[in-house]
């Protein structure tokens, strides 16, 4: 016997949006299909509770390019917003923001610039078989990145750049777009977060990357500007490079 879809009369309006509202914190980016299956509410009920929310400035629709979406029809994912995760009271950002401000008491600001590069390190290592398999060509590398961020959640699409007339070889480029980040609040605050990804992306991607925009600093994306028609670096040549940075930043290198 199939079991009945949730009731939606008015006496439970509330609730359901409630459980709409919980799903999206947990599985977002989700899509409304994929929220109607996991909690059991018909389609036409997803979509009005996900209107509502949409309208009360707590969830957002992020578009993202998949493979079965077809060009020009991007699928549409759901996320909370800054003002959403406050709403149902997140205090796991609170709790973050004082763990690493007290690990910057404690161990100076270095602590928290080497804690930022051992979490974005381990994505590095989870991340690199996946995009190898991808080969040599930096777009193809690219994309391969883009969908192994999107399996994490962060709505990422990777798209040639074209310009008019068409760009010299040389000149050809990716932007890398991340429309979801998870620790963009901690980010707008400690900046190395942002820097440390984009380190381990041109690591990723054996070239120098440039971060565009972020959604830390106001952005309405994560923008990263892949160059695709200059010669590649050895992975092993874009950490010297991060060393070498990171090294005159801290005044240890001249």
């Amino acid at each position: 016997m199939k079991t009945p879809k949730a009731d939606t009369r008015p006496d439970s309006e509330d609730r359901t949006r409630d459980r709409v509202l919980s799903a999206v914190l947990e599985h977002g980016p989700v899509s409304a299909a994929e929220l109607g299956d996991m909690l059991n509410v018909t389609p036409a009920a997803v979509r009005r509770h996900l209107d509502a929310l949409t309208d009360a400035g707590v969830v957002e629709v992020k578009r993202v390019a998949t493979s079965g979406t077809g060009a020009g029809r991007p699928a549409r994912r759901y996320v909370l917003t800054s003002r959403g995760q406050s709403t149902i009271g997140d205090d796991y950002l609170d709790i973050a923001r004082k763990a690493l401000e007290r690990l910057s008491e404690l161990g100076g600001p270095g602590a928290v610039e080497d804690f930022a590069h051992e979490r974005f390190s381990a994505m590095e290592r989870r991340y690199r078989p996946l995009v190898d398999a991808a080969g040599d060509d930096v777009a193809a590398r690219s994309r391969a990145l883009a969908d192994a961020l999107t399996a994490d959640g962060f709505v990422a699409s990777a798209a040639s750049v074209q310009g008019k007339p068409v760009l010299p070889a040389h000149l050809a480029s990716v932007q890398l777009c991340q429309g979801h980040c998870p620790v963009q609040q901690l980010a707008a605050e400690f900046p190395v977060f942002c820097d440390s990804e984009t380190a381990a992306f041109s690591r990723l991607l054996g070239v120098d990357v440039r971060r565009l925009s972020t959604l830390a600093q106001g952005g309405h994306v994560c923008t990263t500007h892949i160059p695709t028609g200059r010669g590649q670096k050895t992975a092993h040549a874009a950490e010297s490079t991060t060393d070498q940075q990171r090294g005159r930043d801290d005044g240890s290198i001249s």
